[in-house]
């Protein structure tokens, strides 16, 4: 299996991409510039929630592989997204209460790819992230996850705390992790369940985190107050399995 990002460079090579419905994760345009293709080029990105950067033309160069963008280069998603309902469908074939993962702000393509490979050996039944200030299904985050991405599906989603309460009104309820919660050994964690895990800098956001029903935290006892993400993922993600099978 071959994990390549797909950048696409070119006015024309851009526009048949989103008319061939490729996800375009990211788009970087030429400051300033609002010509015919670049209109219709915009025009195509907001009806998808792409993320547009305006850039100079010393970082567009940059970015280039080919030295020919024509002001226009955009990053396409290596893998294509599932939609949350996918999600919860896979939990129902398995006759199993939904396990999923959400991420907020997890930027760093290889903690997301250790996610997606952890969370497909937890049995959780697939991830959420948002569209904004994440990072997407890259090439790196594909070879990271170790193949497991062609099994756990990813949904890519507007607004985390909206999803949250659509979750809840299906069964759902949701655990956050969080320094300033309780010990999570102490926490029921059986049942349909969605994880949420931030970033180790800014953890989860606050609206985010108002809309969890408990806090959790991971006893530690060492000179630093945080975990990488994709670790305390994994052992958040183990006391939900081990209390499954207890």
């Amino acid at each position: 299996m071959r994990y390549e990002e797909l950048t696409i460079e070119g006015r024309n090579e851009v526009i048949e991409a989103f008319r061939a419905g490729k996800t375009i994760d990211r788009l970087f345009i030429l400051e300033g510039c609002q010509d015919g293709p670049i209109k219709s080029i915009l025009r195509e990105a907001k009806k998808g929630d792409t993320i547009i950067n305006y850039v100079k033309k010393e970082r567009l160069d940059q970015l280039s592989e080919t030295g020919k963008h024509q002001g226009v280069i955009a990053y396409a998603a290596a893998y294509e997204y599932a939609e949350v309902e996918d999600i919860l469908n896979v939990a129902k074939e398995k006759g199993e209460p939904p396990f999923i993962i959400l991420l907020d702000g997890i930027e760093d393509p290889h903690n997301l790819g250790a996610i997606i490979r952890t969370a497909n050996q937890a049995g959780a039944h697939g991830i959420i992230i948002p569209k904004r200030r994440a990072v997407g299904l890259t090439a790196t985050v594909a070879k990271t996850s170790a193949g497991a991405i062609n099994y756990t599906p990813v949904a890519k989603v507007t607004n985390l705390a909206v999803t949250i309460e659509e979750l809840k009104e299906q069964g759902l309820w949701f655990v956050c992790a969080d320094m300033e919660g309780e010990v999570m050994y102490k926490q029921n964690l059986k049942g349909p369940i969605g994880l949420v895990i931030g970033s180790e800098g800014e953890g989860v956001g606050r609206l985010v985190k108002e809309k969890c029903d408990y806090l959790a935290k991971i006893p530690m006892f060492g000179n630093i107050d945080s975990l990488n993400a994709s670790v305390a993922m994994g052992i958040l993600s183990y006391e939900i399995v081990r209390q499954r099978m207890a």
